[in-house]
């Protein structure tokens, strides 16, 4: 009887944590790059999509019995359900405040970006997300009445007054370092994977336990707070969610986001390590026109300088580094 084949299967399907930063850094190259009108739509949509995704957290969680008798079967239910916003935002390639904490900032990291450009993603994804998700809460569920009465409202006013009335300002901050340590991670895992579902899955653990642990998210409460507003919650005020929403919970997200999740995966594959290849494909800055085109070249070879639209294999180069690149259009 034969030896059966021994198949070697590590690394089918997934890129190394080292290519996956690498593909992150691009990611935050292209995203900091972009056009300042073609982003603020971007995160419009994103905060549109995240606002589809925490009201259907709203309607599934709305069970008084069960919040009153098991909160944490509760919680688990709308962690189940809620990542299918960062899995929408992720695949359409929408630009999310929280997810470019960590892209553009490890783009930063690496030089790769400016500074300037970093803050500038920032400012135009925040207020951007806050547009899209304004938009969703009043046109679709405020004048819409979906929440209107009944449980839904009762939920709504019961999340507002535990995620906003009752902590304080450092637990809110706190918990927004959290929050998006993981959500970056979900990103980080989506950006490892290759295949459609292997990025689902790898995206959807991270989001269910922050959403399971009552974390906080400044983008995802950009619909939940202005909704309690919409439907009069008691002691609820737009200066108290200012303060002691926005502010703290986006500070802390963007420390999560750069610091703990971005900065770190920075500092252990990227910060004075070997130049990283992905498919074999090395990182290539985008040209200026008044440059020579700095053609992609793999690994092992030898660089080659050529100028725009010279060199007889300049057309399979150009495919090459499309290759790659395409690799960095769903983020979030």
């Amino acid at each position: 009887m034969s030896n059966p084949t021994v198949v070697n299967v590590v690394g089918v399907g997934v890129y190394t944590p080292e290519e996956a930063i690498e593909l992150v850094s691009r990611a935050g190259v292209k995203k900091g790059n972009m056009r300042p009108d073609k982003v603020f739509m971007s995160a419009v949509s994103a905060g549109c999509l995240l606002s589809f995704a925490g009201a259907v957290m709203v309607s599934v969680t709305a069970a008084p019995w069960y919040q009153e008798n098991a909160p944490g079967l509760i919680r688990m239910v709308g962690g189940l359900v809620f990542p299918l916003g960062l899995v929408m935002i992720f695949l359409t390639g929408a630009d999310l405040f929280t997810g470019t904490n960590m892209y553009t900032g490890v783009a930063a990291l690496h030089g790769r970006l400016s500074v300037g450009k970093m803050l500038l993603h920032w400012f135009l994804c925040f207020w951007g997300n806050l547009a899209g998700s304004l938009f969703v809460m009043a046109l679709i569920f405020g004048y819409g009445g979906v929440f209107k009465g009944g449980v839904y409202k009762d939920q709504v006013i019961y999340l507002v007054t535990a995620k906003q009335i009752k902590p304080q300002f450092h637990e809110i901050f706190l918990r927004g370092i959290g929050c998006n340590w993981l959500v970056c991670l979900a990103c980080y895992l989506g950006m490892q994977a290759k295949d459609l579902s292997s990025k689902i899955v790898g995206m959807w653990w991270p989001i269910f336990a922050f959403v399971s642990l009552g974390l906080d998210h400044v983008v995802a409460n950009m619909f939940l707070i202005p909704m309690g507003l919409w439907l009069q919650a008691p002691g609820l005020t737009i200066s108290m969610y200012i303060w002691k929403g926005i502010i703290p919970a986006g500070l802390g997200n963007i420390i999560g986001g750069a610091v703990f999740c971005g900065g770190y995966y920075y500092w252990m594959y990227i910060f004075r390590q070997p130049e990283i290849t992905v498919d074999g494909t090395y990182y290539q800055p985008r040209p200026r026109e008044d440059q020579h085109t700095l053609q992609v070249y793999r690994s092992g070879d030898d660089i080659e300088h050529r100028a725009n639209g010279g060199g007889r294999n300049s057309g399979m180069d150009r495919m090459k580094e499309g290759d790659s690149s395409d690799r960095s259009s769903q983020t979030c």
